[in-house]
């Protein structure tokens, strides 16, 4: 409870300096921020460094004039939001969540509020591009996209057992001593989750691919694929974090990518000690919540601030019953997407089938 209430404070605090500059700044703003605050960021989240530093390095950008600490009240300069949402459930489930959800930000805002619940990204971007849908909850990759082509920006992202973020991990059999790097799994029998998995394939793949390791030689989807043949003795796609470490234990891959917890998550422990993690390829994004980028500032900083107050005690089970996460916290885009959309572009043709994967009409 004591760490809720702290990260509360923080997020509030965060919302009204980070949030209070104007996407035009976002860019110079974020160059100006020295390394020791990004780290003590990254560190924060895993859990090693506590509240009372992190919260002073977010001081430090203030008075150092970094972020701005605006004193204006917010101000709704349009009629009604609408709101785009991709459930993980059946839309018909949904009604009375999004009502709740509907009702708090109305009441915040003095403004008519609309969650709509479309069957795919597509339509999302598409509203967001012509302004007919004003912000959306989105997962990393979709986000990312609907960045480049409309050019909105995240604001927040959930926090997910007290983290913005998970890491993706390369794992091997306990008694295989003869990998000990992501370089290492070239020309092995790998296990990846599917080709759309951030941990299981984007951030793994991405990083052999932008670190000069493997080549794409095309522009689409088929040279992807042929690079994976290329470059790996065999590989499969098994649909999960299961699966693939259960092909790794039945010695049928040398190679399972996935998330540093699924072990823990799916394996039994005496499984769990048949393996070791060979290298943490790093951090894979958690999910955010998007505004178009013709917002106005007043208006987004207001349903920022509303937003917020779901991470305290009285409103915060209307977010953990639509959305499943515990707070959330202020970003920006390339703060906490950009360097994951890296691995994105650098897998050609991937875009498509990332916003296939969430299509629920099909």
């Amino acid at each position: 409870m004591k760490r809720q209430i702290i990260l509360a404070s923080i997020a509030v605090f965060a919302a009204i300096t980070v949030m209070s500059v104007p996407l035009t700044q976002t860019a110079q703003a974020e160059s100006l921020v020295p390394e020791w605050i990004k780290a003590n960021a990254g560190w924060w989240s895993d859990g090693t460094l506590d509240d009372e530093t992190f919260l002073n390095g977010i001081k430090y950008l203030v008075e150092n004039d970094i972020i701005n600490v605006s004193s204006e009240s917010n101000i709704v300069d349009v009629d009604t939001i609408t709101i785009g949402f991709i459930p993980v459930e059946k839309a018909d489930e949904l009604t009375s969540k999004a009502q709740a959800l509907e009702t708090f930000l109305e009441s915040e805002l003095g403004v008519d509020v609309e969650i709509v619940v479309p069957s795919n990204y597509e339509t999302i971007i598409e509203g967001m591009r012509f302004g007919h849908i004003d912000a959306a909850f989105m997962d990393t990759g979709p986000a990312w996209i609907t960045h480049q082509r409309t050019g909105a920006e995240a604001v927040l992202a959930e926090l997910v057992a007290g983290k913005v973020n998970y890491q993706a991990t390369v794992w091997t059999l306990a008694e295989n001593d003869s990998i000990h790097s992501l370089e290492d799994t070239i020309g092995q029998k790998v296990a990846f989750t599917s080709i759309t998995g951030s941990s299981g394939f984007v951030r793994p793949m991405g990083t052999l691919v932008t670190a000069g390791h493997v080549e794409i030689e095309g522009d689409d989807i088929v040279a992807l694929k042929s690079a994976l043949d290329k470059n790996f003795e065999s590989h499969v796609f098994t649909g999960g974090y299961k699966a693939a470490l259960e092909l790794l234990l039945n010695g049928n891959v040398d190679i399972a990518f996935g998330s540093d917890v699924a072990p823990k998550k799916y394996l039994e422990l005496e499984d769990q000690v048949k393996l070791r993690p060979v290298t943490t390829i790093g951090p894979v994004p958690s999910h955010v919540f998007m505004v178009n980028g013709d917002m106005s500032d007043p208006t987004k900083d207001a349903l920022v601030d509303a937003l917020i107050k779901l991470n305290y005690d009285e409103h915060n089970s209307i977010l953990t019953d639509l959305y499943g996460a515990e707070a959330l916290v202020p970003t920006t885009t390339t703060m906490h997407i950009g360097e994951f959309g890296t691995y994105i572009d650098a897998l050609t043709g991937l875009d498509s089938l990332i916003l296939d994967k969430y299509n629920k009409s099909k």
